[in-house]
């Protein structure tokens, strides 16, 4: 038997637990598990959100997203809604559902996406969770019996106070041991390097075979022991501080089924609902505002005081290495963005993915050269997602000395590459390798919402993709409409959002 020590608990901690146990469990290998999590180390609740993944996950560990959803409070998100980052006054929405989907024999082609900006329209238009997100509706109707109903075969995202979901993994866990603890110190194998033991507070000391480490910024066993360094992404995302607050429901008015994210004069805000609250935040550049002059400008804008629960510098970037000897890093730990697309939890479920896949093997003893593998894999994915996030400052705000500065010195230059490539052709599945088993990532569906949004892609060179694929074009002619009529009605059966969570609830919100 080989003893998994998990040290921090939280979303990635708890996460690592199940997901591991599980697949240990499915391959009939021997591990056990102890999570060590301090119940004083305090945690902000913050509003945050997941990607369509965490639902896979969810139905994979048997969880329904209905008990999901009363257990922790939380709420559906249909996708994001981007307010004033192409230029002040212009809103886009970027839905999560994937039209496609629905088509028999696309595989990986963008056809209808090509063929609606071909068209002049935006490509979020041909997805049913931009109905539902324009009108507040959630993705459900209520039968005559009172039963809870999905209106499309599409998964959904979730949002959630982040504290909670942490409580809610750690009581579905079944099986790992917990030790509430602080860890002050490792014990080290004099000839390997390798992690023996993790000392505790009062003494006592839990050996183990592999230590994976989710203290989140701390990084206290990957870095602070194992000398793993820091790539810093603050040359191309240049927000550098989060000031969470929170607002409160208006009484009776619509609770939204997406994440807000408003861009502001230094940064951009974001606006996260769950069942109690909304969770929001501020993450800016202090090169641009002080912490007063940021809650000031919040205020400003929305027209009353706010109780800043923090004001947060976060250190954006990743490891070189995640993974060093018998010590894996997690969540935080590994690398941390801007939380514009949700990148956190998504990335560390896709890490624990690629890792039980790929690496997990008995007996577990791997090699150098898989280590090294693995943490070029995840160092490209971390480099993905910093592009996909750099991408969205291609603006044409220039109205604040932060804009001016993003347009001039931040954006990396594969952002720049990529946007040269798709004025030549439209973004296609070829130009996004896979390299992650097959496992979610950035891709064409991703980035088309945002592209359309920020006006980067040219409706000439869709049309003459169009003209160069006439049965394509004809089978986008005929599937588009119908897809709108049926978009149509299936939010005319829709849910309001918040009807529907106080259905869920069981109780007013």
């Amino acid at each position: 038997m080989k003893h998994l020590v998990i040290v921090g608990g939280g979303t990635s901690g708890w996460l690592a637990a199940m997901m591991l146990g599980e697949t240990a469990r499915q391959k009939r290998q021997a591990l056990k598990v102890t999570v060590v999590e301090s119940s004083r180390i305090p945690v902000i609740g913050v509003g945050e959100a997941s990607t369509v993944v965490l639902s896979f996950v969810l139905q994979h560990l048997g969880i329904d997203p209905l008990t999901f959803l009363r257990e922790t409070r939380g709420s559906i998100k249909l996708g994001i809604r981007h307010k004033d980052w192409r230029r002040v006054g212009y809103t886009y929405q970027g839905p999560l559902d994937e039209p496609h989907q629905l088509v028999k024999g696309a595989g990986g082609s963008q056809f209808l996406n090509v063929y609606e900006i071909a068209a002049g329209r935006p490509v979020a238009a041909l997805h049913l969770f931009d109905t539902l997100m324009r009108h507040e509706l959630s993705p459900y109707r209520q039968d005559p019996d009172g039963d809870l109903t999905p209106v499309s075969p599409y998964a959904f995202a979730y949002h959630f106070d982040n504290a909670e979901l942490g409580r809610f993994l750690r009581r579905r866990a079944d099986g790992p041991d917990e030790v509430d603890a602080l860890v002050t110190g490792v014990e080290r194998d004099s000839g390997t390097g390798a992690i023996a033991a993790v000392v505790l507070d009062d003494g006592s000391r839990i050996a183990g075979d592999f230590f994976i480490d989710c203290t989140g910024f701390r990084r206290q066993l990957i870095q602070k022991e194992m000398g793993a360094d820091w790539i810093s992404y603050s040359e191309e995302l240049p927000v550098n501080r989060a000031m969470p607050f929170w607002l409160e429901h208006g009484p009776d008015k619509p609770i939204s089924p997406y994440t807000l994210a408003w861009a502001r004069e230094a940064g951009w805000m974001w606006f996260i609902p769950t069942q109690d609250r909304y969770g929001c935040g501020y993450v800016y550049s202090d090169r641009f505002l002080t912490p007063d002059q940021a809650k000031d400008e919040v205020e400003r804008a929305l027209g009353h005081k706010i109780e800043p629960r923090a004001d947060i510098r976060m250190a954006v970037g990743r490891l070189d290495r995640p993974w060093i000897g018998n010590c894996l890093a997690m969540g935080l730990a590994s690398g941390f963005l801007e939380p514009l697309e949700a990148t956190s939890i998504h990335g560390t479920i896709v890490q624990l993915l690629v890792f039980s896949a790929d690496y997990m093997k008995w007996p577990f003893e791997p090699s150098a050269d898989a280590i090294a593998e693995y943490n070029r894999r995840i160092g490209r994915q971390f480099d993905d997602f910093r592009t996909f996030v750099n991408c969205h400052y291609v603006t044409e705000r220039d109205d604040t000395p932060f804009w001016r500065h993003v347009r001039d010195h931040c954006i990396h230059p594969e952002a720049r590459e990529r946007l040269t490539a798709w004025r030549e052709h439209m973004p296609r599945s070829s130009d996004f390798p896979s390299f992650l088993s097959g496992f979610p990532h950035t891709d064409a569906t991703l980035y088309y919402p945002v592209l359309d949004g920020l006006g980067l892609l040219d409706r000439g060179v869709a049309q003459r993709e169009m003209a160069q694929s006439p049965k394509l074009r004809e089978k986008a002619r005929e599937i588009a409409p119908q897809m709108r009529r049926s978009f149509s009605g299936a939010a005319g059966g829709a849910l309001g959002h918040r009807e529907f969570l106080e259905t869920v609830a069981g109780a007013p919100i």
